[in-house]
């Protein structure tokens, strides 16, 4: 009896629960990427804006649109990187925590 009890409590996660990890490993993404296109946009807008002022090969080649275009390309770029990362981290680390309680159990 009390080896059913241990076994039942190490079984795998159900579907609501591994639904429930995947939302939750998503929003994480979501929200690290966001963070990081926000830092990334600011660390290249001022730059960008500033070069374009000064230098007269900027002022004459960039843009507006094309300022726009590099700070946007680059805030996109961050983004889907971090919420790569940040999406791969999490499903490893609950695929190693699932196996730990497959171990444990056998």
């Amino acid at each position: 009896m009390a080896k059913n009890v241990a076994q039942s409590s190490l079984e795998s996660p159900t579907y609501d629960e591994r639904l429930a990890m995947a939302k939750q490993c998503s929003h994480d993404g979501v929200i690290a990427g966001a963070k990081a296109a926000v830092v990334a946009g600011v660390v290249t807008a001022i730059p960008t804006i500033a070069m374009a002022r000064k230098l007269s090969w900027a002022r004459a080649y960039l843009n507006p649109t094309a300022q726009a275009l590099i700070v946007s390309t680059v805030a996109g770029a961050a983004y889907f990187i971090v919420a790569d990362k940040t999406v791969l981290k999490s499903a490893r680390k609950n695929s190693f925590n699932q196996a730990e309680m497959h171990n444990i159990g056998a």
